[in-house]
């Protein structure tokens, strides 16, 4: 996962909500630049913190990753 260009969905359903980095990061209690590095892809977050994303923002851990919902096609 070294060369991924970040969580895709983390990023729009961030935006999407209309949150700032900050806000999201407080909330969750991670620092800022951690939340950075996800979106971007310079730090890929364990599964712990992944489920705290999914359940913050009430999507699935695959729409964080892709930026879509898993579907069975």
């Amino acid at each position: 996962m070294g060369e991924s260009n970040g969580l895709i969905g983390l990023k729009l359903i961030r935006k999407q909500k209309k949150y700032s980095q900050l806000k999201v990061a407080l909330d969750l209690s991670i620092s800022r630049e951690s939340l950075s590095y996800y979106e971007n892809g310079k730090r890929s977050p364990d599964i712990e913190t992944l489920k705290l994303f999914s359940d913050y923002f009430n999507v699935s851990i695959d729409y964080l990753i892709n930026g879509k919902e898993f579907s069975k096609e």
